[in-house]
């Protein structure tokens, strides 16, 4: 074996060996970090969670009005409203909410919706992407919000 080839067989299987373990333990130290979070009156069920803790952020499901009112600017309150108890239950609030995307189901929608979503999170409102999409999985719904909050 040449010489400057002498080392390379021992460094390869080193390097195969700190691969594979980052394979198991990267997994598992992620997992760690991760806490599912549920608000006061907030259902987990076996396919979501009402919200994830990762780090210094909380990920909120997607959010859908409660039933009965069938205008816009009231079922996107109630979308954003419904979010209050898991921001709590993670220790944070509205004002920490820093990026929310919105489902409509109807771009005609989408002035009643901004009015809406203005006066819930006033003059500093979070990032926010709308997007149209053709249903819902709530009969009746107009929208549906889901958010990102910060810890801190």
């Amino acid at each position: 074996m040449p010489e400057d080839h002498y080392y390379e067989e021992p460094i390869m299987r080193i390097r195969s060996f700190v691969a594979a373990c980052a394979l198991v333990v990267l997994p598992v130290v992620a997992q760690a970090q991760k806490q599912v979070v549920t608000g006061t009156g907030v259902n987990n069920s076996a396919t979501l969670s009402a919200g994830v803790k990762v780090g210094d952020l909380l990920f909120m499901s997607g959010q859908t009005p409660a039933r009965g009112d069938s205008t816009i600017e009231g079922q996107t309150k109630s979308a954003l409203e419904k979010m209050n108890p898991v921001l709590a239950a993670a220790g944070t609030s509205k004002d920490k909410i820093v990026k929310c995307t919105v489902f409509l189901i109807d771009v005609k929608d989408f002035a009643g919706m901004n009015k809406a979503y203005t006066e819930f999170f006033g003059a500093n409102p979070p990032a926010r992407s709308t997007v149209v999409v053709a249903a819902l999985v709530v009969p009746g719904g107009k929208l549906e919000v889901e958010c990102i909050a910060s810890l801190k």
